[in-house]
């Protein structure tokens, strides 16, 4: 059996990363293809619980403990879920992976970045993404949209303004070709303009895809 493909979606806070992944899932069921969608923190018992601590606003947890506790969700998912169904040939969509951890902990928190290119390769023992979809936004825009879900804002969203802009530049340098080649274990990344409506930063995402893997992803839902 073919090895599957682990897709990432990235982005800063209000980009639409988790609404367009859950759009391709229910695309990728839809045509009965295997498809397994997760997110980080989270996607196993040990993740979830992880994710309940690190997103709780009354948490007061240091940066080196937060990159940690990212690294623990990541690892636990990596090994139970992601490249069990990788082995079965399953198209494994992640929301969040590595580039977040560069972006929050290592720009945003200020930890060195080789600290966390460490950690992380130990975490996810070598697994790098077949391609990871970089959805942009500007920071005032995507923070609106945050509060507009009225939901309440978790421990990473309350944080001052600045803090989302350092990260918002970061995920912009990823997005360079000299940044792309110095970091190969963050694997390809693509661009997309996350301000458009949802429909059609949807049919650039399946377009994407699509030329890259004809046979895997439908031309259009």
């Amino acid at each position: 059996m073919a090895r599957g493909l682990l897709i990432v979606f990235e982005g800063a806070e209000g980009a639409g990363k988790s609404t367009q992944l859950r759009r391709l899932a229910d695309c990728l069921g839809a045509a009965a293809r295997n498809v397994v969608a997760v997110r980080e923190p989270g996607g196993t018992i040990v993740g979830d619980e992880i994710r309940r601590v690190l997103l709780d606003p009354e948490s007061d947890i240091v940066p080196r403990a937060e990159a940690l506790l990212f690294m623990a969700s990541r690892a636990q998912l990596v090994e139970r879920e992601i490249r069990p169904a990788l082995d079965e040939g399953a198209v494994v969509l992640v929301d969040r992976f590595f580039l977040s951890t560069y972006a929050y902990q290592g720009v945003g928190r200020g930890l060195p970045e080789e600290a966390l290119r460490h950690a992380n390769a130990m975490a996810t023992n070598g697994l790098v993404p077949d391609l990871t979809l970089l959805l942009t936004i500007p920071v005032e825009r995507g923070m609106a949209r945050v509060v507009a879900r009225d939901r309440g804002l978790d421990r990473i969203e309350t944080v001052a303004l600045d803090f989302h802009e350092r990260v918002a530049r970061a995920f912009e340098t990823f997005a360079t070709r000299a940044w792309q080649s110095e970091h190969p274990e963050c694997g390809p990344i693509s661009l997309v303009d996350a301000t458009r409506s949802e429909h059609d930063v949807f049919a650039a995402v399946l377009a994407d895809l699509h030329t890259r893997w004809p046979g895997t992803f439908p031309p259009q839902a």
